[in-house]
C-alpha cells in the first residue's frame, strides 16, 4: 500500500509557552493520504515522538496494510497494534485517513456514520499561553470572539495571572497547569483559584503521581481532569478513584477508534469527558470535532492559534463547533496558500 505523506511546518500567531516546555514558534505536522482518505498527526516529544518517528512508523505499517480491507478499520488497527508497540501518533494520522476513507467511499460524515447529532456539538475553549500577567491580559482581550478560556499555569505568578485575567473578564475559565504543581500546593492553588470561579483544573501533578492526584482530588471541590496521565483505554481503571474526568486526545491515543472506546470506558466509570488537542491543522482538529456530541467539554483550537492552517473544515458560531457535512473529515484544502 503507497502511503503519501508530507511534513508541514504550521507557524503561530503568537509564541506559545506551556509550564514544562519554552516558548516556541512553530509546530510541525505529518500528514498522509491513504486510498484518498487523508489523516493527520501532531507528535509530542514530551510522548517521546516526533516526525521523524512517524516518518518512521509508518515505514513498518505500510506493509500489514497491504494485505487487509480498509473498509475493516477495527481490523486494520487491531494489526497495526501488533507492528508498533507505541508510536500512537502515527497511529492516530492512520486511522484518521482510515475513516476519512469510509466516510467518503459512503458518501456521509464521520458524525453519521456514527449515528451522532451534529446539533449537539460542543462550544470550545480558547487557550491563553504561558506568559507574564500583562501579555497574557492582552491575549485575552483579543480572544474576545472565544466564550470560553483555557489559562496556562505552572509559576510562582499563578494566582496573580488570574487576578489580572478576572480584571478584564467574567468568561468561565479553564486552567491547565501541565503537571507543574506539587499535591499540596496544587491544593493551595486551587482553593484560591475556586474564588475566581475557575470551573475545573487540568493535570495538576506530575503525570505518574496518581497518590497525589487523588490527594488532590480529595481536598478540592473544582473538578480535577487528567490529561498527561493518561492515553488509552487501558489507563483509565487506575485512574478513575483519582479524577473527575479525563482528557481524550487523538495523537495522544492513537486515533478515533481509541477514541471512541475511551469515551465508553470513562462512561462506565462515572467520569467527564474533554476532547482536547495539540497544536494541529483543522485536519486533525475537525476530525477530533465529530466527536464532540459524547463529551463534556471540548478545547479544540489547535487550528486557531495557527496562521498557515492548510485546510478549511470545522467552523465556529460564537464558539459553537460547526460540523462540516462533507463526506469523510470533510476538510478541503485551504486555496489562498
Amino acid at each position: 500500500m503507497h502511503i503519501v505523506s508530507k511534513i508541514t511546518e504550521l507557524q503561530l500567531n503568537h509564541p506559545f509557552k506551556i509550564a514544562r516546555r519554552a516558548t516556541d514558534a512553530y509546530r510541525q505536522v505529518f500528514s498522509v493520504e491513504l486510498d484518498g482518505g487523508i489523516g493527520e498527526a501532531a507528535p509530542a516529544l514530551f510522548y517521546g515522538e516526533t516526525v521523524q518517528t512517524v516518518a518512521t512508523a509508518l515505514e513498518t505499517i505500510a506493509p500489514a496494510l497491504e494485505v487487509t480491507k480498509l473498509d475493516a478499520i477495527q481490523d486494520v488497527m487491531a494489526d497495526i497494534e501488533t507492528t508498533l508497540g507505541g508510536n500512537y501518533a502515527a497511529k492516530s494520522a492512520i486511522d484518521m485517513a482510515l475513516h476519512d476513507r469510509l466516510g467518503k467511499k459512503l458518501g456521509i460524515p464521520l458524525y453519521q456514520l456514527w449515528g451522532l447529532n451534529p446539533q449537539k456539538t460542543r462550544y470550545t475553549s480558547f487557550t491563553i499561553g504561558l506568559d507574564e500577567p500583562e501579555v497574557m491580559a492582552a491575549k485575552t482581550r483579543h480572544a474576545e470572539a472565544y466564550p470560553i478560556l483555557k489559562v496556562k499555569l505552572g509559576t510562582p505568578r499563578d494566582i496573580e495571572i488570574i487576578q489580572t485575567l478576572r480584571d478584564i473578564t467574567d468568561k468561565p475559565i479553564y486552567v491547565d497547569a501541565n503537571t507543574a504543581w506539587h499535591p499540596k500546593e496544587a491544593v493551595r492553588k486551587i482553593q484560591e483559584l475556586a474564588r475566581y470561579g475557575v470551573e475545573l483544573v487540568e493535570q495538576p501533578t506530575k503525570p505518574g503521581d496518581l497518590v497525589g492526584l487523588k490527594f488532590v482530588r480529595e481536598h478540592t471541590e473544582l473538578p480535577i481532569i487528567a490529561d498527561e496521565s493518561i492515553k488509552r483505554a487501558s489507563d483509565i481503571p487506575a485512574l478513575a478513584e483519582c479524577v473527575d474526568g479525563i482528557n481524550i486526545k487523538l495523537v495522544k491515543c492513537g486515533g478515533l477508534l481509541e477514541a471512541r472506546r475511551m469515551i465508553h470506558v470513562a462512561r462506565a466509570h462515572g467520569l467527564l469527558v474533554m476532547l482536547g488537542c495539540m497544536i494541529e491543522s483543522s485536519l486533525g482538529i475537525t476530525a477530533a470535532a465529530h466527536l464532540t456530541p459524547l463529551v463534556d467539554y471540548a478545547d479544540l483550537d489547535g487550528n486557531l492559534l495557527i496562521a498557515n492552517d492548510p485546510y478549511t473544515g470545522v467552523t465556529l458560531d460564537k464558539g459553537k463547533l460547526i460540523l462540516p457535512k462533507r463526506p469523510g473529515i470533510g476538510v478541503q484544502p485551504r486555496r489562498n496558500l
